[in-house]
């Protein structure tokens, strides 16, 4: 509705009694006064006191507009806003190294307790990866038969090599079948399915780790391999970071960018050629370029197939234990797919003892 001023305005060919009225009136507006006529109602209409043109007449009680268009003054400019890496970087880091001063200690000085490690750190992925399942899908994967089978499989590699690995793959799997009979038949299918592929998933593409450790220079052989997916990783971040714009997934992982890629590739390829030189017998410098080309691809693979899996269950990340990281599982996610092919690069450039 049209805003009325507190006091009316008078002005030109007005009733002189009026004019009187409004001078007589209240002086404060904070007075109880009431003028001696009703400003709500508007004075009649006259065509011979009134002008003829009535192009700039106004509304009675209105506020006069200003015939002037105003200039267009244009909206302030939105601060610009800082990128963010989204995660707490002091905790992470802080993980990084407690995780990497523990691999490093058992790796060069006693290389069972290295498998130790991995097979805790499988179980613990396990539950994680059985744990969101139930919680997203319910797929209820038996963890039992896995975690026990998947401690196995990584203790198996290591003793009796790739075949001791494959035997136990096999007896895991056949164990999820048969423990998985203990309940309804319902989702019977669902469960196992989901059980194998847990357990190729988390301990059987481990035990490859377990493969590089028998080597007699093993413990540089699994150094190697841990470094140059790290360093791919963080190539990845800081350039893409820096300078990406162009996505390279936006569908499975909108922060992966293909100037990220490069990076991974460029820092991947580098640190490939020290390490093959100086840190692995009898290795070259070009086979570390391939090695390194190769770790960058598999690690981001790695990567992208459980931002898909995650962005099936709905979630960020696959657990909480590890701040500023996630889960185990997100910490594995780029080392597991790469374990094999670089076991298999030595296997080719430098062979298996």
């Amino acid at each position: 509705m049209p805003i009325v001023p507190d006091e009316p305005a008078y002005g030109g060919h007005q009733d002189d009694d009026r004019g009187a009225a409004r001078l007589s009136g209240p002086l404060f507006r904070d007075e109880t006064q009431q003028p001696p006529y009703d400003v709500r109602q508007p004075p009649s209409y006259d065509p011979r006191t009134q002008p003829s043109d009535t192009s700039q007449a106004q509304p009675y009680g209105a506020v006069p507009q200003n015939p002037e268009p105003m200039p267009d003054v244009p909206p302030p400019a939105p601060a610009p806003q800082k990128k963010s890496a989204g995660r707490d970087l002091g905790a992470a880091i802080g993980v990084g190294v407690g995780l990497g001063a523990v691999i490093v200690a058992s790796l060069f000085v006693v290389k069972a307790v290295f498998v130790g490690v991995i097979a805790v750190a499988v179980v613990v992925g396990l539950w994680e990866l059985t744990s969101r399942l139930q919680e997203r899908k319910g797929i209820k994967a038996p963890l039992v038969p896995l975690a026990v089978g998947g401690a196995a499989m990584v203790v198996a590699g290591y003793v009796r090599g790739a075949e001791g690995a494959w035997v136990a793959m096999a007896l895991t799997a056949l164990a999820v079948l048969v423990w998985r009979m203990t309940e309804p038949p319902e989702g019977y299918l669902r469960d196992v399915t989901a059980g194998v592929f847990a357990a190729f998933y988390v301990p059987f593409l481990a035990t490859f780790v377990a493969l590089m450790l028998t080597a007699d220079d093993g413990a540089w052989r699994v150094m190697t391999f841990l470094l140059l997916t790290v360093v791919s990783d963080t190539g990845a971040y800081a350039v893409g970071w820096r300078f990406g714009t162009h996505k390279l997934a936006p569908r499975i992982s909108p922060g992966k960018t293909r100037e990220g890629l490069f990076g991974a590739v460029s820092f991947a390829m580098v640190a490939g050629a020290l390490c093959m030189q100086f840190l692995i017998d009898d290795g070259r410098w070009w086979q570390g370029l391939v090695l390194g080309l190769a770790v960058a691809a598999s690690a981001t693979l790695g990567d992208l197939g459980e931002s898909m899996i995650k962005r099936d269950l709905g979630i960020k990340d696959m657990g909480t234990l590890l701040p500023g990281h996630g889960g185990i599982m997100d910490r594995l996610d780029s080392l597991l797919p790469t374990a094999p092919v670089v076991w298999l690069m030595f296997v080719l450039f430098v062979g298996s003892g």
